[in-house]
């Protein structure tokens, strides 16, 4: 069969390798090329231990605080308000401890076959060296906090995540860039990273091409279901036809299910980063700074600070204050760094209001498969997704149940 993956970010790209294992004929279709959009920049992080939704009690007791700061971990801007509201009021409702638990249960239940998937995949493509194993370290400032994140780790061991609780020695020992401020954490030995995201992303489309993957760069306005064929509409009103197709645009993906009657509440988390000259920060692991909103990740090729949640959907113009404020909190905690200079970036992360990704067929059309929705666990989850979608194309019994991601969930009360 021919499969048009629309999106060559890193879940279309590590679909493609998936597709093509099972011999399929494959086209990346990108408007703008491999890698171009949040796949470009992100953390890098192959975060398989994190398991909680953003609408969790961890979230909720920060709000507050957070809530007052217009340049805090998390904030919506006042003229996107209106736009977001549909979203807010689903994320209100996935906020019930029943929910919360359902989307806990289903992100660890994906999360389980991450690393295990990007094992597999890298080690079949010659492409293993770009992963690093120096475990993951999550700090606390306040005791109180870390206290409270005690059922977390025990629900994590209880899932074969390795967890060691630290104190402010035994982080100093560990890191000894942290300053003072620094009074917990925790270790997270399996924990890992790779080289750089953009260059990751790009090896593996790489190894895709080369096996016989095809880049098309064009848009696509909308998908046209119904004829021996699904036909993709492009921005150049031309049309392309495909046996199979896979939705895996990230934030863009939205439209294109639209198109095919289908209404997902998906909004868009701007995060920010800056990368730093390799070695600035003193770090040599990443680090999740807890209740701040940041992490840091020591890349190949430099030192990146980033994170925080902006709604303002697609359109509005970055707030590098945002950055300032990100390294501002920083500093708190690494009081001899040389935070000056670097780059910055922001980027779209894909959001469901529970924290699922969309990932089943097209209700009104089996030919079409989503894959997209992964908001901060896109990297970590995109090999993955790509063995679930394949098996979906193959009529293959997926590795788990996919009706926790189920495209129709969303057709349901809430």
């Amino acid at each position: 069969m021919r499969v048009g993956i629309v999106g060559a970010g890193i879940v279309g790209v590590a679909t493609a390798h998936a597709l093509l294992d099972d011999g399929h004929v494959v086209d990346l279709i990108d408007r703008e090329g491999i890698a171009a959009g949040t796949s470009a920049g992100n953390a890098g992080w192959i975060a398989h231990l994190d398991i909680l939704p953003l609408a969790s009690p961890k979230a909720w007791r920060h709000l507050p605080r957070w809530a007052l700061d217009p340049l805090g971990p998390l904030a919506i801007r006042p003229s996107y308000l209106p736009a977001l509201t549909p979203w807010l009021a689903r994320f209100v409702s996935a906020s019930r401890p029943s929910r919360i638990e359902a989307s806990t249960q289903a992100i660890a239940t994906l999360n389980g076959l991450a690393l295990p998937a990007w094992r597999k995949r890298l080690q079949a493509v010659g492409l293993g060296h770009h992963l690093r194993e120096r475990g993951l370290l999550s700090v606390w400032a306040d005791a109180g906090g870390y206290r409270a994140a005690q059922p977390l780790f025990e629900r994590q061991r209880g899932l074969g995540i390795a967890v060691e609780t630290l104190d402010a020695a035994d982080l100093r020992r560990l890191e000894p860039a942290l300053g003072p401020r620094a009074v917990a954490g925790a270790l997270y030995p399996t924990g890992c990273h790779v080289s750089d995201p953009l260059d990751f992303t790009r090896a593996l489309a790489q190894a895709a091409l080369d096996r016989g993957a095809e880049l098309r760069r064009f848009e696509v306005v909308d998908v046209r279901a119904g004829g021996d064929k699904v036909t993709l509409r492009t921005s150049f009103d031309t049309l392309a036809e495909y046996d199979r197709i896979v939705v895996a645009t990230g934030a863009w993906s939205k439209p294109l299910a639209a198109s095919l009657g289908d209404s997902v509440p998906l909004d868009t988390e701007r995060g920010y980063n800056v990368t730093l000259p390799s070695g600035r920060l003193g770090l040599t692991r990443p680090v999740m700074f807890e209740g701040e909103g940041f992490v840091t990740t020591p890349l190949d090729t430099g030192d990146r600070v980033g994170g925080s949640v902006e709604f303002a959907g697609l359109a509005a113009a970055p707030n590098f204050r945002r950055v300032d404020a990100i390294l501002g909190r920083l500093r708190r905690f690494l009081p001899e760094a040389d935070l000056s200079g670097g780059t910055r970036w922001m980027g779209f992360r894909p959001s469901t209001p529970d924290s699922l990704p969309v990932i089943g067929r097209a209700p009104r059309d089996p030919r079409i498969v989503y894959a997209f929705g992964h908001a901060h666990h896109g990297l970590t989850q995109a090999a993955a997704t790509a063995e679930l979608v394949a098996a979906l194309l193959a009529d293959r019994r997926p590795d788990i149940d996919l009706t926790p991601y189920s495209p129709e969930r969303f057709a349901k009360r809430f």
